[in-house]
């Protein structure tokens, strides 16, 4: 049987089945559904996106997949070149990898070697965000700070090895000033904290974030895994603030085929790159640089730049605004707007039990979590669908007393 995500096999309610799906439509035996949060954010072009199918088909008929150990191929290539091309600063150096949490878990490992071999195997701390999520890997969780999930960390006790800060910068700087010696990077999710609950913060938290790396050579990591691709507004964060190591997943292949990729900058790559073998990185998953999702990944950026996403992006954004102005009620904490995210923060959790029946019966899928009731839709959708997403949330709290 399957063993399922994030919930209690004993009591979960049975999961809904999908038939078919295509644009922003999943669809069960009796329902048409669109899909409010995009496959856990990734399903960006929707989904049976023609030109994808295509792309995948043709790579299908050459090969699926070789391993890149001893091996290249045109795909992977490619795609390496595209993100050197495409993203900003000196971000060329890209480790393929097979999900989110791997990418992250080779970007602590570069990171805390960058230093080794350096010399320097006192650089054993991370510094990181309070209600951060970076995956369910194990060094991963560590650097992640959401009891919520990773709680059987509790069996190991207190990590000495890493440090965790609200999103003020009067406790980054203190943080700098206290570890700074023995920190070999700061990791955070870049203006919107996704799994830890929706959170949003300032620009100039993390402009003031690379002036510290830099002043006690610190390497600044973003894991744009859920907020790469525009779902903040932006391209990437690391339009705005350039990190040291950006870390890619999800929207990657438009969410088709679980890939991911850690991009390093040049003195992060030079520092592994000698004639000392020890000097290597010893990482390789066994899946990196597939060639379906490599194929999948091209096409997906060559869409989001030919058709403008970020304009549909800040569609998105306007309309949502609109939408939710001046919407409230006593059992909300917050409202909170950022690209292509919405989120409705409650006090309770009771509060939105039964949503997830509640939205179905209307038409729309929707995951809420702990207080939060969110939507992070394809970037593809309507108006008139995403207007119904949004009514759907607020015709909860109209019709629950």
């Amino acid at each position: 049987m399957i063993w399922y995500p994030y919930e209690q096999m004993k009591t979960m309610r049975a999961p809904y089945k999908i038939v078919n799906a295509e644009g922003v439509y999943l669809y069960t035996e009796d329902q048409k559904l669109i899909d409010s949060v995009s496959s856990w954010w990734s399903v960006i072009h929707g989904y049976k996106h023609p030109e994808i199918n295509q792309a995948i088909e043709m790579q299908l008929k050459k090969f699926a997949h070789v391993m890149l150990g001893g091996l290249t191929h045109e795909p992977a290539e490619k795609l390496s070149q595209k993100l050197q091309s495409w993203l900003p600063g000196d971000l060329d150096y890209c480790f393929f990898s097979d999900s989110g949490s791997v990418a992250v878990e080779v970007a602590l490992k570069m990171a805390l070697q960058y230093y080794v071999n350096h010399k320097e195997t006192h650089r054993t701390m991370v510094l990181a965000l309070e209600h951060a999520y970076h995956g369910d890997t194990f060094k991963a969780m560590e650097a992640g700070d959401d009891e919520d999930y990773h709680f059987v960390l509790k069996a190991y006790g207190k990590s000495k090895d890493v440090v965790h800060i609200p999103t003020e910068i009067d406790a980054l700087e203190h943080a700098f000033a206290k570890y700074h010696d023995r920190l070999n990077c700061f990791i955070v999710e870049p203006l919107l904290q996704g799994a830890g609950g929706m959170k949003m913060y300032d620009i100039s938290f993390l402009k003031r974030a690379r002036e510290l790396c830099d002043q006690y050579d610190v390497l600044l990591v973003f894991d744009e895994v859920a907020t790469g691709f525009g779902r903040t507004g932006n391209r990437f964060a690391a339009d705005l603030v350039l990190p040291d190591i950006l870390v890619l997943g999800k929207a990657l292949t438009g969410g088709y085929i679980g890939h991911a990729v850690t991009v390093a900058n040049r003195k992060v790559y030079e520092g592994f790159y000698d004639d000392a073998p020890f000097h290597a990185l010893m990482h390789g998953p066994t899946f990196m640089g597939n060639a379906l999702a490599c194929s999948a990944a091209l096409k997906s950026i060559e869409l989001f730049e030919e058709q403008d996403y970020m304009s549909k992006i800040h569609r998105i954004e306007a309309i949502t605004r609109r939408e939710m102005e001046g919407f409230s009620d006593r059992r909300i904490k917050e409202v909170r707007i950022m690209g292509g995210c919405v989120c409705i923060e409650v006090y309770d959790s009771d509060t939105i039990k039964g949503y997830q029946q509640f939205a179905y019966k209307r038409g729309v899928f929707s995951r809420p979590f702990l207080k939060y009731l969110y939507a992070m839709v394809p970037y593809v959708i309507e108006e008139g669908e995403l207007i119904k997403v949004l009514q759907t949330m607020k015709e909860w709290f109209s019709k629950k007393y």
